[in-house]
This record gives structure tokens, C-alpha cells and sequence, in this order.
């Protein structure tokens, strides 16, 4: 988004009124979250969250299953928080897991069913990277790796979005949990197999887990949650490198160094940039965060790595509140950032 659009959105807007209010959403895989903040400043008065996570069908994300979750959440929250609870919503932001490849139906429906039950005109669709990343950094240049079960690096010069990998496990996802588990399984079978660059331990950990090695493939196959399961067993990698198995320290070193060569592919040219890692992957302690940090100084020498601020939640909060004051600077992309008035 050029800086003339910017300019647009802040004009555009009304300033929020005493009381006004802002609700965030945050729809993943795991389920779904919702906060309600105040307008001017985006300080939250309340969040509830759901573990059902939000249906897709043949028109992708569903648009009716969101809302009957969403709705009542936000009534409830308003009838319970403090110094605002009778107060207008004023804008509304939605992070998505699959926004860009299935948000058709959100993209057409939220707008006219949010205006109709809380009275909203101001809507932000995003995908849940890019919320990831404004809770992350905010609205500043640089890049955000957000790692679990998945793997995807955003940046942006606040200009333009750049993506790297998110492609899933079949495709990418390079580094991810689901990466690092089916390595380590892999390493796993090798070692009953007897072939080289097996690792006795990880076969230890996964009988441990999952029952005896033969069983594995049909125990896994079968599966709708895959990445899931395959993710499950990221900690055990971890736990291996920790006490010295070098076959699960060296699949550490490699995601490692995937995920770092993510994060060098999406960083701004000729800014300043941070690098921030947010999400569950990052929680495996030094037996991947050793070698990542090694990576990004070896790949990034001029890039400064800081602590996201905050989750993807307060991402969409903060989005939701940028918009109601015209303060959006994040750029725009139909199907990254997507802003209705």
C-alpha cells in the first residue's frame, strides 16, 4: 500500500468517541479467541476463547459457524467489562488461519452481517500471519517468523508483504514442528531398519509414544490431524539433542536453518529490520533456539532479533484499533490485509 493510501485511511476516519469500543479476533486450527478493547489506546477489557475450532466448507472459511461463536462472545464481554460495557463497537478485526487461499466466504459475508448485528462498518480481514506479525512488531518494518505446527515468515517495508513457506506440510512448512517431528520419526525408522543415520534414542522415544515402530506407518496415515501428530513428537527431538544424540541435534541444526533462511527472504531491503519469532515452536528451549540464533547472525548479520510484544490476538486488537483512529499503516493486500469501510 503506497503512503497516499495510508493518508486515505487516516482522513477516512472518524475519531472514536469516550467509550467506544474494538473487538479482536484470533481463529486458528486450535480454536478461536475474542477480545474486546477501548478504541483510543486498544486497552483490552476482557477475552474469552473457544477450543472449536471455526469450519470450512466448499466456499472455505465459514462465515456462519465464525459469527455464532463471535456474536455472543462480544455480548458477553460487553456486558461484563468495566468503564465502557454499553459502548459502540466501532471496528472489528479478524486473523484467520487460511484467510488468503480460504476467505472468499468471510470476505463476503462478515461485512453485512457484522453491520447488522453490532452495528459495524469498519472491518479488517487478515490472515493470521499478518496478525501474528502486528502483534509481534507492529506497525514498523522487519520480519516475524510464526512457528508450531506450521512455519511461515511475513515482512514488509510497509509498502508491500513478503511471504515465505506456509505451504503446509506436504510442501513446506520447513522447520516447523510437523517438520522436526517427521524428521525425527523418520530417524526413528532408520534406526530400526538398521540403516545409517538412524538414532536408537528417537526410536526409543517413538515405541515410547506411539507403540511398536511396524505399527507407525498405519497409525499415522490414517490421520486427518498429520501435521498434528507429527508435530507432537518435536519435543522429544528436543529432549534427544538435550541429552547429546547428535542425529536429533543435527535435525534441530536444519530447522534451524530453515527457519532463518525464511526469515532472510521476506526482510526488507534497505531498512533497518528485526526479526521476531513468535509461537509455540519457539518454546523448545535452547536445543533449537541455540543453533537458530547462530543461523540468523550467520544469514542476517544486520539484523537485530527481538521478543514479540505480543500474540496474534493482540495483533487483531491493535489492527482493530489502528482503524478506528486512522492510524493503519500496515499495507494493504486483498487476501493479507483486507480493509472494509
Amino acid at each position: 500500500m503506497s503512503t497516499q493510501s495510508s493518508d486515505r485511511h487516516r482522513r477516512a476516519a472518524t475519531p472514536p468517541r469516550a467509550g467506544d469500543l474494538v473487538v479482536g479476533v484470533d481463529s486458528g486450527g486450535s480454536g478461536l479467541r475474542v477480545a474486546l478493547a477501548e478504541a483510543s489506546g486498544g486497552r483490552v477489557l476482557g477475552s474469552v476463547s473457544s477450543r472449536e475450532p471455526v469450519r470450512t466448507g466448499p466456499g472455505g472459511i465459514e462465515a456462519a459457524h465464525l459469527l455464532a461463536q463471535v456474536l455472543p462472545a462480544v455480548e458477553t464481554l460487553r456486558a461484563e467489562a468495566s468503564g465502557g460495557g454499553t459502548g459502540t463497537v466501532v471496528a472489528v478485526a479478524v486473523g484467520a488461519a487460511g484467510m488468503a487461499t480460504l476467505g472468499d466466504e468471510l470476505r463476503a459475508e462478515l461485512p453485512g452481517a457484522l453491520e447488522r448485528a453490532l452495528g459495524v462498518r469498519t472491518l479488517v480481514l487478515a490472515a493470521d500471519a499478518v496478525t501474528a506479525y502486528a502483534g509481534a512488531l507492529g506497525q514498523r518494518p522487519g520480519a516475524v517468523v510464526a512457528a508450531g505446527t506450521g512455519m511461515i515468515a511475513l515482512g514488509t517495508d510497509l509498502v508491500a508483504w513478503r511471504r515465505a513457506d506456509g505451504w503446509g506440510h506436504l510442501l513446506g512448512d520447513c522447520g516447523s514442528g510437523a517438520w522436526i517431528g517427521r524428521a525425527g520419526l523418520e530417524a526413528a525408522m532408520r534406526a530400526y531398519d538398521g540403516r545409517r543415520g538412524g538414532s536408537a534414542a528417537l526410536l526409543a522415544r517413538a515405541e515410547e509414544l506411539f507403540g511398536p515402530a511396524a505399527g507407525l506407518p498405519g497409525a499415522l496415515y490414517p490421520r486427518t490431524d498429520r501435521p498434528a501428530l507429527l508435530a507432537s513428537f518435536a519435543p522429544s527431538v528436543a529432549v534427544c539433542a538435550d541429552a547429546g544424540d547428535p542425529v536429533a541435534g543435527d535435525v534441530l541444526a536444519r530447522a534451524a536453518a530453515h527457519i532463518a533462511e525464511a526469515a532472510a527472504a521476506v526482510c526488507p531491503v534497505g531498512l533497518p529490520c528485526e526479526v521476531a519469532l513468535t509461537g509455540g515452536l519457539f518454546k523448545m528451549g535452547d536445543a533449537l533456539l541455540a543453533p537458530l540464533r547462530a543461523e540468523l547472525a550467520e544469514q542476517l548479520p544486520q539484523v537485530r532479533a527481538v521478543s514479540a510484544a505480543g500474540d496474534p490476538l493482540a495483533g487483531a486488537v491493535s489492527l482493530a484499533a489502528a482503524c478506528a483512529t486512522g492510524s493503519l499503516l500496515l499495507p494493504e493486500e486483498p487476501r493479507m490485509l483486507h480493509l472494509i469501510r
